[in-house]
């Protein structure tokens, strides 16, 4: 299996309003590197998963929706929690529904979204596509 990682950092506003988040249940923000990892069975022509330049366009489409965004008024959050594992899970569906836009976009057999909010705590989400 061969992999390419992409990454890039975005910014949000949102609240947990849930006591299990303590402080948190306010609005506040957060600061995220998002990391994408873009998985395959074999190389293509060109000996690569992907071309780098398209899967960095790609998350910085995904990430630009969501970017100096309060989450609790953006629509795909709406009645949701906004938690770091469900906004990873939110892009690695955003990724892999712009995955058919890109050569070699269908051969992609799975994403790995990684959500770095520091350097010691993170959360990701692993989504399997058909792929080649």
């Amino acid at each position: 299996m061969f992999s390419l990682t992409v990454r890039r950092h975005f910014m949000v506003a949102h609240s947990l309003p849930r006591e299990a988040f303590g402080p948190a249940q306010g609005l506040h923000g957060a600061t995220f590197v998002a990391e994408v990892t873009f998985r395959r069975l074999g190389l293509n022509d060109d000996a690569i998963v992907l071309d780098i330049g398209a899967a960095g366009t790609i998350l910085e489409g995904v990430l630009g929706e969501l970017n100096y965004r309060n989450l609790d008024e953006h629509p795909a959050f709406e009645g949701k929690l906004s938690t770091t594992e469900a906004l990873a899970k939110h892009i690695a569906d955003a990724v892999a529904h712009e995955l058919g836009s890109i050569p070699d976009g269908q051969a992609i057999t799975g994403l790995d979204v990684v959500l770095r909010e520091n350097p010691d705590a993170w959360a990701g989400y692993s989504l399997q596509l058909g792929g080649d």
